[in-house]
């Protein structure tokens, strides 16, 4: 799909609110297919090991080798997050966790048989990357980019919390080649950033913005999120005027995720804090609408670019991909994930590591690649993901070929019949395409070709809500 062909997002596209209440069900994001809560067949070390390997030798030349780190370490807690973070104030926890990642990382390399990789892509994640100060991060950064190529036009970026992240932190990643960034913003409110215990001004958010520019950073990302408690349609209207106002590359829209039974922190607040129905998804039309107004692009989900962007660019061109880091303008092919938590993506198998911090770094200092679960995809999963992919990505996707059908997509038609009454995507006989009013629900149509979740229905919550 082309720029001329891609839908529009714009304030004309507002979504119905009988349609948004009908499809506001728990959903997958699909940053992966099958979803975590579906893999079955984990890997052993073994089998991992040869999966990656394959990546690597059929890779598509000059892509290079995709790493995500996860930093876990945060100094205070942010009732809202649902990421695998540990909250201290103690510098002594990091040296041995970066000391553990870097081992990981050449245990890998000699036993996958890569002296040198190519690397196309590293992100550090977390948790907080710039808890780390300048000499941890030189010592880990520059420890994971020794002995390797970094190829032409690959991708180094960093998430960041503003409120401790420093102008010298900026200059080192700049020096190692980081030029995209993305600062954990949330939101603008005071009365929302309090309850979320996330205090920062819109002063310190555009100085980081400022610092990192100035630094030699192309491309910066704000991560939002709507469905906060105690958000209202008056409150995110200031906050969107704020992003306008510093006027990032990229901003993130994420819908909250209120899973208190998972993450003990959002007990801070209740279900009578949040908004929901109808006045969440007015949070996100009129953010979406302002946004527009602004010059900025919807791609995906929840995700919005400035025409000069290279993620605007990758999806005008059909090159936007997805994966655990959400959407990206370089494919990396395997994706290896390093840390805590961290999962890694072989093409036709996932691992994600331990959880647990203590676990995870007596299993490396054992000499053990630290698996706790993960999935080889079997025929279907192959086919189906790639469906998944086309429509996260080009909005559109076809299954006339052998070679993308399966038979589980036997009743397509009928599972999509009722989105295509709805005015949500346009289908053919072998094919479907989203349409510009069916760019808030690409979540519902993607379940449409999830046959796990079909022959396996949760029976506790598992996803966010779509809308």
């Amino acid at each position: 799909m082309n720029a001329a062909s891609m839908p529009s997002a714009d304030a004309a596209d507002a979504v119905d609110a009988a349609l948004a209440l009908k499809y506001d069900v728990p959903s997958p994001r699909y940053t992966s297919y099958p979803t975590v809560p579906y893999w079955s067949d984990t890997p052993d070390e073994a089998r991992w090991l040869e999966r990656l390997g394959a990546a690597l030798r059929h890779a598509t030349p000059g892509t290079g080798l995709g790493l995500y780190v996860h930093i876990p370490f945060c100094r205070s807690l942010c009732t809202y997050c649902g990421c695998n973070t540990r909250v201290t104030r103690t510098p002594s926890v990091v040296a041995p966790y970066v000391d553990a990642v870097l081992e990981e990382f050449r245990m890998y390399r000699e036993r996958i048989g890569i002296a040198r990789p190519l690397i196309g892509e590293l992100h550090l994640g977390g948790g907080t990357p710039t808890f780390l100060d300048c000499s941890q991060l030189e010592r880990l950064v520059g420890g994971l980019l020794s002995d390797t190529v970094v190829a032409a036009g690959a991708e180094l970026s960093v998430e960041v919390d503003p409120r401790v992240t420093t102008q010298p932190q900026l200059q080192l990643l700049s020096r190692h080649g980081f030029r995209r960034i993305s600062l954990g913003v949330q939101d603008f409110d005071p009365r929302v950033q309090h309850i979320v215990n996330r205090v920062q001004s819109e002063a310190q958010v555009r100085e980081v913005t400022e610092q990192s520019r100035a630094a030699g950073f192309q491309s910066v990302n704000y991560d939002l999120i709507y469905g906060l408690p105690l958000q209202t349609l008056t409150s995110i209207e200031r906050t969107m005027e704020a992003v306008c106002r510093l006027r990032p590359d990229r901003v993130a829209l994420y819908g909250y995720a209120h899973v208190p039974w998972m993450r003990p922190g959002q007990r801070r607040f209740g279900e009578q804090d949040l908004p929901a129905g109808a006045e969440r998804r007015a949070l996100y039309e009129r953010s979406r609408a302002l946004l527009a107004g602004a010059g900025y692009r919807e791609l995906g989900i929840d995700h919005f670019a400035l025409p000069g962007d290279g993620l605007w660019q990758a999806a005008a061109s059909g090159s936007l991909h997805r994966n655990f880091m959400g959407y990206g303008s370089v494919r990396s092919e395997p994706l290896l994930g390093l840390g805590v938590s961290a999962i890694g993506d072989a093409g036709d198998a996932f691992a994600q590591n331990e959880k647990d911090l203590l676990v995870y770094q007596q299993r490396i200092a054992r000499g053990e690649l630290p698996i706790q679960r993960g999935h080889v995809l079997d025929a279907e999963d192959l086919v189906l993901r790639g469906h998944i992919l086309n429509l996260m990505t080009r909005l559109e996707t076809d299954w006339s070929s052998p070679l993308r059908y399966t038979p589980s997509l036997a009743g397509i038609g009928d599972r999509l019949a009722a989105l295509q009454q709805d005015a949500l995507l346009e289908l053919g006989p072998h094919s479907c395409r989203v349409t510009s009013k069916g760019r808030a629900f690409l979540r519902n149509i993607c379940m449409a070709f999830d046959a796990r979740m079909a022959r396996q229905k949760p029976d506790r919550p598992l996803f966010s809500r779509s809308s």
